[in-house]
């Protein structure tokens, strides 16, 4: 079983849920990808956090 990190409300770090999360088996013209390390764009932080607003000032 893997790991993920999953949005389930608008917020701050407290709504990121550490889940179990079972990617299913690819399908026809689909693949698989393992992940051992990603990164984070800042703007997407900051988004969050409401220090910039998102694109097209909605929420």
């Amino acid at each position: 079983m893997s790991k993920a990190i999953r949005i389930h409300a608008h917020g701050g770090p407290e709504v990121l849920a550490y889940e179990d999360a079972d990617p299913g088996q690819p399908g026809a013209g689909q693949i698989l990808v393992r992940h051992t390390a990603i990164g984070l764009n800042f703007i997407d932080v900051y988004h969050r956090s409401g220090l910039y607003p998102p694109p097209g000032g909605s929420r």
